[in-house]
C-alpha cells in the first residue's frame, strides 16, 4: 500500500463528528458520530465509529436518543455482514452478478412481458435508491410492480389522507404535539415504539399540566403512564368510536360550521351515517364504560385544539383506511387542522417510509406524489425521464404480489433491504412462493436471513455508516443521512447496484456520479410543471452543488420559492389538493376484522414492538444490552386465561393459527393488562433467533380492500399448553448451525449475551448418548465435567490450557430458567471463581443475579432494585434516576419506571388494607 508522504495531515483534515441521522423509526433524528480515521488496505481513508450522540440542533429530537440509538456503535460490527456478490451460495464477481440479475431479468420479459417481474423494496433504502429503483421499474421496464414494506405499516395512512385531502399530505409538525390542548393517541405505544417523541410530550405536560393526554389503545401499554384517560376499547372498534363522537358534536353544538361550510365536501352524508352511532351503542361495541366514553366526548369538545397520533393500531387493518378517514373527519368538524397544536398526524414506523412515498415507492404511486392512474402525470414524468415507457396501471401490491408470484405469474422478483420471508403473514405461503420463483435477488447488507435462504443471486449492499443520501421522517423533514465509513467488503450502495443492472439492461438515463446527482434530479422532477396542484414540492431547494448537498440542513417539504426555507403546517389556508380546493369528508361504517375467532380458535392476537428491538432484529439483535430488556420472545395473557388453559408464567406456549402448519411457541408472560381472550406477541422474533418465534406465521394474508394493509394487528389464535420430554439449555461462545439445530431438536430458541450464546433446546426423542449428541452439535472438543443433581444433569467444559468456561450445558425434564447476565458473568473470566463454579453445578446463581429483568438498558438497573429504591422513598423518576441513574441517559425507561412506583404502591396499600 502506498500512502502518501502527507498522510498525518491528510487524515487530520477529516472531521473527527459527522452529522447523520438515526436508522430506526420515523421520527428521524439526528445523530452526532466521532470518528476516528485510518487508510484501510486499498490506501483509502475509512472511518472507524467511536461513539455516537444525539444532535443537539436536530429539530426532530434535539440531542436526544432512544436506547436503540444509543447502542449504534455496539451493532454496527461487521458480524453477520454479507460482503460479497454470490450465485447459489458462490462467490462471484460483481460483473458476473450484475450480469445474471440484468440477463435473468431481460429474459423474462422478453418471454412473458414487463409484469412478469417485480421489485420488493423498502422503507430502509434512502430516498435516493428509491428513486431510481421506481425509475427503472416504472419508465423503463414499463411495469408499476414495485411495491414496498412500507405497505405493510402506512399505506392505510396515505389511502386516508388522499381520500380526504386529494393528496398524501401529513398536515402536523412534532411541535404539534407540545402545543396541544389534547394529545389523542390511537394504536400508538409511543413511549416504546417513538420514545423520542414520548419524551417530548412528556416534558410538555410537565410543563402544561393543563394538557390532556387520552390513549385509545386494546392493550394498557407504557404509553398510558402519562394518559389522563384510557380507553381499552374492543380491536377493531375505532370508527365506531369516531363516528359516536362526530353524533356527539352534532348534538352538543360543538361543530366548526363555517369551517364545514366554506372548506368540506360530503359532511351531510358523513354525519347521517354517523348518527346511527348514540353513546350507548358505541360503549357496548367498543366494549368500554358510558363514563369513559362521555369523558372522552367532553375533552374533545372543551379543547380549542387537539392532534390524534395513530400508528400501527389503526393502519394494520381491514379497515384501516376507513379508521384513518373517522380520524380525519373529526378534525375537519372541528376545523382542528392547519393550525398549531391541531390535526390527524399518522406517524411512521420507518426512518424513510415517508421519503419512499415522495418517489412513488408504493406499486400505486408515481414519483413526487403524482397518481399512476391520471393520464396527465404519467405524460409528465415520462416526458422528464425521457424513458422509453410508463406503467399504465397500478401494480402488485405486497399481498396480491405473492399471490401472483405463487401463481407463476411473477417469475423474477428483487428484494431490497428487507425480509418479506419474516414480516409478511402467512409465513408458510410465502415460502412456497418463493420456492417456486424461477429467479430471486435478493440486495442486503446481511449474509443470512429468512428470505436470502431462497436467494438464487445475493448483493452485498452497504448499512447505515456507509449508506449516503437523505431520508423523510414522519413530520416531512428531509434530513441527510452521511456516510461515515468505507463500504463494508464488496458492498455497494443501492442505487449504484440498481444503476448498473438499469445500464447492463441496455438502458440509458441511470449515468448517476453520486446521490447528489440523484437528489438534484429529484428536486427538479418534484417541480416540473407543478404549479402549485401537487402537494410535494422541494423545487426550492434549486440545484444544489455537491457541498450544498453533503451540508444540507433538516427542513420540511413543500420547499418552494415562495416557501425557502419549508413548511411546518400543511393546510393552514384551508386549501386542498382536491378538484374544488375542499377537503373530503367521507362516510364510513365499523367493519369488522376479517380474521374472526370461534370455537377452536378462541384468542386475538396483537402484534407489534418492543422498547429495544427494531424490525427483524438485524442491527439491534447484535449489540446484547439491547436484548436485556425483554431476553426472549414472550406471550402476554391475561392470568385468567392462563389459568383456565392451565399455563404458569414463564412456561411454554404453543400458538395455532388456521392456515394448516401455521404454528408457534412462546414463554408465556402474565399480564392483567391485557384485555381477557386477547394475546400480545413481539414482531421481531424469526428463523435466524428461532424455530417458532416468528409471530407472521400465525397471521392470515387478508388486507384492506383499498390499501392492501395487512390486518397484522388481529390474528384468531387457539393456545395451549407446550411441553418437551427433555430441555437443553447451551451456553457456548460461537453460534451453532440453525441447520443442525432444525435436524436434531423439535424446538430451539437462541439469546445472545456479550460473550456467547444460549440456546433452549427442546427434544422428545433422547439420543442414547447426550455426550456425542451435543458434541455434534456443537463441535466441541473442550473436556467435560459431568454434573449429576436430583433437578437436572449437564457439564461445564473447560478450554483446553485454561480455566475459563468454554461450553455450559444442562440437560432436564423440566423448562430451566434462562439467566443471562449471570451466563456473561461466568463466560466473561479468564479463570471461574470457586463461588460460580458451585453455582454453576447447583444451576443457581447468587443473589446479585437474581434482580429481575432489566428495566434501564443504560445503566443496567434491573426491577428489583428498583422497586426496593421505591419501598425505601423514591416515590418519583426523578428521585429514581439520583438515587440509582435509571432514566437519566436515553431516557427510553422512564414511562416503566413510573409505572413501577404505580405498582409498587398498589402493592404496599393491599399489604396494609390486609
Amino acid at each position: 500500500m502506498n500512502l502518501p508522504a502527507n498522510n498525518d495531515v491528510l487524515l487530520k483534515s477529516f472531521p473527527e463528528l459527522r452529522r447523520t441521522t438515526c436508522p430506526y423509526c420515523g421520527v428521524g433524528c439526528g445523530v452526532d458520530a466521532k470518528l476516528d480515521f485510518t487508510f484501510n488496505e486499498a490506501g483509502k481513508v475509512c472511518g472507524e465509529l467511536l461513539s455516537v450522540t444525539g444532535t443537539p440542533e436536530h429539530p426532530a429530537n434535539y440531542g436526544r436518543l432512544c436506547v436503540k440509538g444509543s447502542k449504534l456503535v455496539e451493532s454496527n460490527g461487521l458480524d453477520g455482514r454479507l460482503l460479497h456478490p454470490a450465485v447459489n451460495g458462490e462467490n462471484v464477481s460483481w460483473t458476473d452478478a450484475i450480469s445474471k440479475v440484468a440477463d435473468g431479468f431481460s429474459d423474462v420479459i422478453a418471454k412473458h412481458g414487463s409484469d412478469a417481474v417485480a421489485f420488493y423494496v423498502s422503507g430502509q433504502l434512502l430516498t435516493e435508491d428509491y428513486y431510481v429503483a421506481n425509475k427503472l421499474m416504472k419508465g423503463y421496464i414499463g411495469s408499476a410492480n414495485i411495491d414496498t414494506n412500507s405497505r405493510l405499516c402506512m399505506s392505510s395512512a396515505v389511502a386516508g389522507y388522499k381520500r380526504a385531502f386529494g393528496s398524501d399530505s401529513v398536515p402536523c409538525c412534532y411541535e404539534d404535539l407540545e402545543r396541544t390542548q389534547l394529545l389523542i393517541l390511537v394504536g400508538s405505544n409511543l413511549a416504546w415504539a417513538h420514545p423520542v417523541l414520548y419524551q417530548r410530550v412528556e416534558r410538555a405536560k410537565q410543563l402544561n399540566p393543563a394538557m390532556k393526554i387520552i390513549v385509545v389503545d386494546p392493550r394498557r401499554t407504557a404509553t398510558c403512564e402519562i394518559a389522563d384517560l384510557h380507553l381499552a376499547i374492543k380491536p377493531g372498534s375505532d370508527v365506531a368510536l369516531f363516528n359516536g363522537l362526530l353524533r356527539y358534536l352534532e348534538q352538543t353544538d360543538n361543530l366548526d360550521s363555517s369551517y364545514i361550510e366554506n372548506h368540506t365536501n360530503g359532511f351531510s352524508e358523513c354525519l347521517d351515517a354517523a348518527r346511527l352511532w348514540c353513546p350507548e351503542r358505541v360503549a357496548e361495541f367498543c366494549d368500554i364504560s358510558l363514563s369513559d366514553l362521555l369523558s372522552f366526548f367532553k375533552a374533545c369538545c372543551k379543547s380549542d385544539s387537539a392532534v390524534t397520533l395513530y400508528s400501527m393500531g389503526v393502519n394494520q387493518s381491514t379497515s384501516g383506511v376507513d379508521k384513518s378517514n373517522a380520524i380525519i373527519n373529526f378534525h375537519l368538524a372541528t376545523g382542528k387542522i392547519g393550525k398549531v397544536g391541531a390535526g390527524p398526524f399518522s406517524i411512521t414506523g420507518q426512518p424513510n417510509a415517508m421519503g419512499g412515498r415522495e418517489v412513488g415507492g408504493l406499486a400505486n404511486m408515481l414519483a413526487a406524489h403524482m397518481d399512476i392512474e391520471n393520464d396527465n402525470h404519467r405524460e409528465l414524468v415520462q416526458s422528464f425521464w425521457d424513458s422509453p415507457t410508463i406503467a399504465s396501471q397500478s401494480g402488485l401490491k405486497a399481498l396480491d404480489l405473492i399471490e401472483k408470484i405463487e401463481a407463476g405469474e411473477v417469475k423474477a422478483l428483487w428484494v431490497m433491504a428487507t425480509n418479506p420471508l419474516m414480516s409478511l403473514p402467512d409465513r408458510n405461503r410465502v415460502a412456497k412462493a418463493l420456492q417456486k420463483c424461477e429467479l430471486v435477488v435478493v440486495s442486503d447488507c446481511v449474509a443470512s436471513n429468512d428470505t436470502l435462504a431462497f436467494a438464487h443471486v445475493a448483493l452485498p449492499a452497504t448499512g447505515w455508516s456507509e449508506k449516503n443520501g437523505t431520508v423523510t421522517n414522519s413530520e416531512r423533514r428531509i434530513s441527510r443521512q452521511r456516510g461515515l465509513m468505507c463500504p463494508a467488503g464488496e458492498s455497494k450502495h443501492d442505487w449504484q447496484i440498481i444503476c448498473e443492472v438499469a445500464k447492463k439492461m441496455g438502458y440509458s438515463g441511470f449515468e448517476y456520479h453520486n446521490a447528489h446527482d440523484i437528489f438534484n434530479e429529484h428536486i427538479e422532477l418534484s417541480g416540473f410543471a407543478n404549479y402549485g396542484t401537487r402537494d410535494f414540492d422541494i423545487s426550492g431547494l434549486g440545484h444544489l452543488t455537491l457541498s450544498q448537498y453533503d451540508n444540507l440542513a433538516p427542513v420540511q417539504w413543500p420547499i418552494t420559492d415562495k416557501q425557502v426555507g419549508g413548511t411546518k403546517r400543511m393546510f393552514t389556508d384551508a386549501k386542498f389538493f382536491t378538484a374544488n380546493g375542499r377537503a373530503n369528508f367521507i362516510a364510513v361504517t365499523p367493519k369488522l376484522p376479517k380474521q374472526s375467532t370461534d370455537e377452536a380458535y378462541p384468542f386475538i392476537l396483537n402484534t407489534g414492538r418492543i422498547r429495544d428491538q427494531w424490525h427483524s432484529m438485524t442491527r439491534t439483535g447484535k449489540a446484547p444490552d439491547l436484548l436485556q430488556h425483554m431476553e426472549k420472545p414472550v406471550l402476554q395473557m391475561h392470568p385468567k386465561d392462563a389459568e383456565k388453559l392451565s399455563i404458569a408464567d414463564g412456561e411454554l406456549v404453543q400458538l395455532r393459527g388456521k392456515m394448516p402448519g401455521s404454528e408457534a411457541i412462546y414463554h408465556c408472560q402474565l399480564d392483567a393488562k391485557q384485555r381477557k381472550g386477547e394475546l400480545f406477541a413481539p414482531m421481531h422474533w424469526n428463523r435466524e433467533f428461532g424455530s417458532h418465534c416468528n409471530v407472521n406465521a400465525l397471521v392470515e394474508a387478508v388486507g384492506d380492500p383499498i390499501s392492501g394493509q395487512p390486518e397484522l394487528k388481529h390474528a384468531a389464535v387457539a393456545a395451549s399448553p407446550c411441553k418437551f420430554e427433555h430441555y437443553v439449555m447451551l451456553c457456548v461462545r460461537k453460534p451453532l448451525s440453525a441447520e443442525q439445530l432444525n435436524d436434531k431438536t423439535d424446538f430451539w430458541l437462541k439469546q445472545r449475551f456479550s460473550s456467547g450464546y444460549c440456546y433452549l433446546l427442546g427434544v422428545n426423542d433422547a439420543p442414547q448418548d447426550w455426550w456425542q449428541w451435543l458434541t455434534e452439535l456443537a463441535e466441541s472438543s473442550a473436556l467435560p465435567i459431568s454434573i449429576q443433581t436430583p433437578a437436572l444433569s449437564g457439564w461445564l467444559t473447560v478450554k483446553d490450557g485454561s480455566e475459563s468456561v468454554g461450553m455450559l450445558v444442562w440437560i432436564s425434564t423440566s423448562l430451566p430458567e434462562v439467566k443471562l447476565d449471570w451466563f456473561e458473568h461466568v463466560f466473561s473470566q479468564s479463570r471461574v471463581a470457586e463461588t460460580d463454579y458451585m453455582s454453576l453445578l447447583r444451576f443457581e446463581p447468587s443473589d446479585e443475579f437474581k434482580q429481575g429483568r432489566l428495566v434501564c438498558s443504560c445503566f443496567s438497573v434491573r426491577e428489583n432494585t428498583i422497586k426496593s429504591a421505591i419501598k425505601e422513598g423514591c416515590m418519583s423518576v426523578e428521585q429514581l434516576g439520583q438515587e440509582l441513574h435509571c432514566g437519566t441517559n436515553c431516557g427510553s425507561c422512564k414511562s416503566e419506571l413510573s409505572a413501577l412506583i404505580t405498582d409498587t404502591k398498589r402493592e404496599q396499600i393491599e399489604v396494609v388494607s390486609l
